[in-house]
């Protein structure tokens, strides 16, 4: 843990001293080769040398540009109970990364909430079945299949691709990115010199850009001429116990806890503890989908033996048992606040009316610019392609793209 709280404290603030500069230095080249390759893989792709499966409902895709915690899930679960509220049978399909399955496929909800535990499924999918009980939850590697399944087998009629945007083995009719507002691209270095999972410009194929954790304003230096709207993570002023049961923030503040959690960034959800007034006399940081087994459990249980409580996180509560605690240990639930939501939302509301969003989608993975033949980006608000490249914009007219150059203009 000291090692990984080092390389991305350097990747993210830079080096420190002159070893940190020097091994800086030496993952750069790596960087370029690995983003390069991911480059080539999305150009495989777009072209069609790679199969790319396409399916028959509509699929928004929710991602990210680097490595660590967007703070995806709550945005995830947002989207769900959004489109459960529209009447829809709504899917998740995830990788399942955490968990323990051994098939090529699990259905960890088929709409009545988990069937499976939380270790086997992964605790991401599990926690949005508990949560969302109405939704399907499909894990698995090959998402393509788990699309099929909640589709053909559970009459899915909307499909998010959990953590999909480099998942270009699926087409999706809506691609949105989350992206840090603390440090939106890091130091801009591709891994393992930074924390990015391609070059930056790779967010020209997102329709639309979500920064999270943005307290004030949106930074505005995102290589992304498309729509960026802000979110923060709220925690709620009620705690779960490990059985259900419910409790106020404020009946904890004049009490001792220990705060832990296994996530990508937990001094963010330590912080919004004590900002809540919560006394904490410990915090413990366990490595991501930590499994809570064993000698896992030891820290815990020495620690709180100086605390009237344990508080966590809702994707680690899903894997404890409350049995093997001296303590209660509670879980606080976070909340997703959304600035111009309506613009999220209307893009949902065209996928629901069926919009021709998907014929251009397609169009998109055969077109390339005329001038440079790179790759284009479709602009809802528009109507026209765009070349980041070039900074072309080619009308779309009658939705037939008029790819000439006399017809473009520079943006």
């Amino acid at each position: 843990m000291i090692w990984v709280g080092r390389y991305r404290r350097m990747v993210l603030s830079g080096p420190e001293d002159l070893f940190e500069r020097i091994l800086l230095w030496g993952l750069y080249p790596l960087g370029l080769i690995y983003g390069f390759v991911n480059r080539c893989r999305t150009w495989m792709y777009r072209s069609g040398f790679k199969a790319s499966y396409r399916a028959t409902v509509p699929v928004v895709s929710v991602g990210n540009l680097a490595v660590g915690g967007t703070g995806k899930t709550p945005v995830v679960d947002y989207l769900v109970k959004r489109l459960l509220a529209c009447g829809l049978k709504v899917a998740v399909v995830s990788r399942g990364y955490g968990g323990t399955l051994k098939a090529p496929l699990g259905v960890v909800s088929a709409g009545q909430g988990p069937q499976m535990a939380a270790e086997v499924s992964g605790d991401e999918p599990f926690l949005l079945a508990q949560r969302n009980p109405q939704a399907i939850v499909v894990v698995s590697p090959r998402r393509a299949d788990g699309i099929r399944v909640a589709v053909d087998r559970h009459g899915a009629q909307i499909v998010i691709l959990d953590d999909g945007f480099q998942h270009l083995a699926v087409q999706r009719d809506l691609d949105i990115v989350l992206v840090d507002a603390r440090s939106p691209l890091g130091n801009g270095r591709v891994l393992p010199a930074g924390i990015l999972r391609e070059f930056p410009r790779s967010l020209n194929r997102a329709d639309l850009v979500i920064f999270t954790r943005s307290e004030e304003r949106c930074p505005g230096d995102l290589p992304f001429s498309g729509p960026v709207i802000c979110s923060r993570h709220v925690l709620e002023n009620t705690a779960l116990s490990l059985d259900g049961s419910k409790v106020s923030l404020d009946t904890l503040l004049e009490k001792r806890g220990v705060a832990f959690a296994g996530i990508a960034d937990p001094g963010n959800f330590f912080s919004g503890l004590r900002q809540a007034g919560l006394q904490l006399i410990k915090t413990l940081e366990f490595p991501d989908h930590m499994d809570y087994d064993g000698e896992g459990l030891k820290p815990l249980i020495d620690a709180a033996g100086d605390a009237d409580y344990l508080v966590t996180t809702e994707k680690d509560g899903v894997k404890l048992d409350p049995s093997r605690f001296p303590v209660p240990c509670y879980q606080v639930p976070l909340r997703l606040d959304i600035d111009q939501q309506d613009i999220l939302l209307a893009k949902l509301q065209r996928l629901i009316d069926g919009d021709s969003m998907t014929l251009k989608k397609e169009l998109l993975d055969i077109l390339a610019c005329p001038q440079c033949k790179g790759e284009l980006r479709y602009e809802e608000e528009g109507n026209r392609l765009l070349c980041e490249a070039c900074r072309l914009a080619y009308p779309v007219r009658d939705e037939i793209p008029v790819m000439l150059i006399d017809e473009a203009k520079g943006f």
